[in-house]
């Protein structure tokens, strides 16, 4: 493997083990959720397996976070780089009156606050431990 998929392969396990700690999850629950074996899931955690798609799609949902949050990481997926594009799409869709569309943009902009304050947040209880 080439230095750049080792360190993203690392990268991809640290967050997984992150997210499972966060959800109170010990290895062993969270590898009969995802259906897939310990030591398999352990070797994920540590950057020492590639998982397919399918294996990251069903540690999403046992975790009950975004598949594609995961692909990003392992590099199957590209990150978005532009929020606004969902906002322009929005605005776009002509079976919506002006009103749901506000409404939807304001709720997508509060989650968006919300998740930057979570984060902030686990920044700051991390550096503080």
């Amino acid at each position: 493997m080439t230095p750049d998929i080792e360190s993203r392969l690392r990268d991809l396990g640290g967050f997984i083990r992150d997210q499972r700690r966060n959800a109170r999850l010990s290895l062993r629950k969270l590898s009969e959720l995802a259906g897939i074996s310990n030591p398999y899931l352990s070797q994920i955690e540590r950057g020492l397996r590639k998982p397919s798609a399918e294996i990251l799609q069903a540690i999403a949902r046992a975790l009950q976070i975004s598949s594609e949050t995961l692909y990003v990481r392992a590099g199957i997926l590209e990150e978005r780089t532009n929020n606004q594009d969902l906002v322009a799409e929005i605005m776009r869709d002509r079976t919506l009156s002006e009103r749901q569309k506000q409404a939807l943009v304001e709720i997508y902009r509060s989650f968006q606050r919300e998740r930057v304050e979570e984060r902030e947040q686990e920044h700051d209880t991390s550096r503080a431990g």
